[in-house]
């Protein structure tokens, strides 16, 4: 045997060696693989209820709101019409004063004039 056939042989060996590694390590790439396969399987199942539930809380929200724009809209105007019959009333309240207060003050300063008249009369004559 000469040097070259013995390193032939020793190549041989490596190669074989390594080509056996290789199959090992590709052995537990493939093993990884399926494993992070099988998370993102359950992953998946998963996920599916939580879109499902996501979307139901998401039409429930959409109802709130809808509800909730719908009770804001009939409190402004319910609003708007206490707002409008208070105005009404103050309006007549006006209305009634500025009546009476004409009527009143004439009457009020007739009486004063009166009551001025019969003190001036009860004054001179309590002279006399």
């Amino acid at each position: 045997m000469n040097l070259i056939s013995i390193l032939y042989s020793v190549l041989l060996v490596a190669a074989s060696v390594l080509c056996i590694a290789l199959i090992v390590f590709l052995n537990k790439i493939a093993k990884a693989i399926k494993a992070i396969e099988y998370e993102i399987k359950e992953i998946s199942i998963e996920i599916k209820p939580l879109i499902a539930s996501t979307t139901n809380l998401s039409e429930k929200l959409n109802r709130i709101s809808e509800s909730a724009d719908d009770q804001l809209t009939m409190t402004k105007n319910i609003v708007k019409k206490v707002n409008d019959r208070v105005d009404t009333i103050l309006d007549l309240e006006e209305k009634v004063r500025s009546g009476f207060e004409g009527s009143v003050l004439d009457l009020i300063k007739s009486l004063s004039a009166i009551a001025n008249g019969i003190s001036a009369f009860w004054n001179a004559y309590r002279k006399k």
